[in-house]
């Protein structure tokens, strides 16, 4: 065994994608296998204040860390909370303030020590910035890490797709496997022909999240069990 951690990198090909939503299926259908998952949200935008304390909460952050039922605190899950509803580094500059990828690297450790697994969520897409000169590309060369790619079934996803695989590949960042989610209920000719398109295109394993207007919350439904099975595997295969 080596000493890498078990770790993945959950982005999507757009925002609005659903990563939160999978981040959270598949991390209680990991914890239903048996293991410890920890999330870790490096930086959440578009925080509100609490009415009380005026605190700015993570809402993707609580989620996922109801998801987890990890005893880790929020501060150290999402170190980096602002108001503004836009990249991490934009919404940093006009805080005055600024994100440190050693602290990051940090919280992560500590997640890790702790954890089977961490599943590290994006704020958006993978060249998304936390820093002038750090995206989330470059976070998940510095944890060393997988990447599972979110793709929203509309129309647009398969230049998207394409896009995003090619710049993992030529960045030299391992993908784990694909998701095409369906976030809404919208139909169309886009939407019904997403999956096959992808399957005939992509190499990556693709794994698909149907609608559901149910309401359940993501971690309560039963379609995360393959794709965890396949990411359970993938993660410890990393190790060895």
């Amino acid at each position: 065994m080596t000493t890498r951690q078990r770790g993945l990198l959950i982005t999507g090909t757009d925002t609005g994608v659903g990563k939160t939503f999978v981040a959270c299926g598949l991390a209680g259908s990991l914890r239903q296998q048996g293991f410890r998952v920890a999330p870790f949200k490096p930086a959440e935008t578009g925080c509100e204040p609490d009415p009380k304390s005026q605190a700015l909460v993570p809402a993707d952050a609580e989620l996922l860390r109801r998801a987890t039922a990890t005893q880790a605190s929020i501060e150290t899950i999402c170190p980096y909370r602002f108001r503004a509803p836009l990249a991490p580094w934009v919404a940093a500059e006009l805080e005055g303030a600024s994100i440190d990828p050693q602290r990051l690297e940090r919280c992560y450790r500590e997640l890790s020590d702790s954890h089977d697994f961490v599943l590290v969520e994006t704020a958006g897409g993978i060249l998304v910035p936390l820093a002038e000169s750090f995206h989330y590309a470059d976070l998940a060369r510095l944890l060393d890490l997988p990447v599972l790619v979110v793709i929203g079934s509309k129309l647009g996803a398969i230049n998207h797709t394409l896009l995003t695989l090619e710049f993992l590949s030529n960045a030299g960042l391992r993908v784990l496997a694909c998701v095409l989610n369906h976030p809404t209920a919208e139909a169309g000719p886009a939407i019904e022909t997403n999956e096959r398109t992808l399957r005939r295109l992509v190499q990556q394993p693709i794994y698909v999240i149907p609608y559901d207007p149910g309401g359940q919350q993501p971690w309560e439904q039963k379609g995360f069990d393959a794709l965890a099975s396949h990411v359970g595997t993938g993660l410890q295969a990393c190790t060895d």
